[in-house]
């Protein structure tokens, strides 16, 4: 089974990324660290069980070689919620019924964190980038255990997509969290609504 692991909000800039997530939501974010394979950085936020990461191409990294995750290389326009990520047990097995086209098993490293992720070639994942992209986390060591606390939560993630029958189809059986609804919608569209100290807040 697939379990909803953290929420990705793409920027052109971190800076910029950050700037409209703490604005929206209320709270700061905490230093996230550099991703050398893919050439970006992020910042973070604990959500209880699960966390934010705003993420962006990193300007002091080498051109990676490859597209970046996300389909970072063709981000345009403001921050916004663009994925959500799954953590799995077994990501070979998970990728063995996921959508064609949701990635290669790619191990990854930062500190003492350690996980495998499923990486498509083209950074583009299924469903216009609607299908979560998977993770196994390998090790006890995970991002919830050393953000601080300061109590936003999750209240619903809203993901819209023309295929949307097509999209609840291929998680079916692998995913459910009451949490996340895919509904239709006329194009890929995400909308994630918390609770925040300061009352009920929405990133999309």
């Amino acid at each position: 089974m697939l379990r909803l692991d953290h929420l990705a909000v793409s920027a052109r800039t971190l800076a910029e990324g950050v700037a409209a997530v703490e604005f929206a939501l209320g709270v700061p974010l905490v230093p996230g660290g550099q991703h050398p394979l893919m050439s970006t950085h992020n910042r973070l936020l604990g959500l209880g069980d699960i966390y934010l990461e705003v993420i962006a191409p990193d300007p002091d990294a080498p051109d990676p070689g490859r597209p970046r995750w996300f389909d970072l290389d063709r981000f345009e326009g403001r921050p916004r919620l663009t994925n959500w990520i799954c953590a799995c047990d077994d990501l070979a097995a998970a990728l063995a019924v996921a959508p064609r086209g949701s990635g290669m098993i790619t191990d990854l490293e930062r500190g003492d964190l350690r996980w495998r992720m499923a990486i498509p070639a083209d950074g583009r994942l299924p469903f216009d980038g609607a299908y979560p992209a998977l993770i196994q986390w390998l090790g006890n060591q995970h991002p919830t255990r050393r953000l601080p606390e300061v109590e936003v939560r999750l209240e619903r993630l809203e993901i819209a997509h023309p295929q949307a029958a097509a999209l609840r189809e291929a998680l079916k059986g692998q995913f459910d969290d009451p949490r996340v609804a895919v509904i239709d919608g006329p194009d890929m569209d995400m909308r994630a609504h918390f609770t925040t100290p300061h009352g009920p807040r929405v990133l999309e």
